[in-house]
């Protein structure tokens, strides 16, 4: 779970390049990175951004998986609606419930007795 309250933001820029803004620690950008942000240095820390001119469609499947995986793992984060793979979804932006099942782990078949066919 993320320390942070401030949420992670991710949009589509007047410019038109989806950008990350807010807290981002080493496990977050490992899953921004995952879903294929790149980081770039610069004088007050990182510009977090896709790779450009990938389509649109693309960008919004990489973005809603990146909100997915942080929001998964508890960090609160804002997905701009306009990078839904539905632009302009009706529900709130961040609407990703926790992960509360675990699977249950694997159980033998119960052995039941094979009679020849006849």
């Amino acid at each position: 779970m993320s320390p942070h309250t401030e949420p992670i933001r991710i949009t589509r820029q007047d410019t038109g390049e989806v950008e990350v803004n807010g807290p981002v620690d080493e496990l977050a950008r490992r899953l921004l990175e995952h879903a294929g942000f790149i980081f770039h240095p610069t004088l007050s820390g990182f510009w977090i951004r896709l790779h450009f001119d990938t389509g649109q469609d693309n960008e919004n499947r990489q973005a809603t998986h990146a909100a997915q995986m942080l929001s998964a793992v508890g960090y609160p984060v804002d997905l701009d609606p306009n990078l839904l793979p539905t632009a302009g979804h009706p529900g709130p932006v961040n609407w990703w419930p926790h992960r509360t099942v675990t699977a249950m782990p694997s159980q033998p078949a119960p052995h039941t007795p094979q009679h020849p066919r006849r």
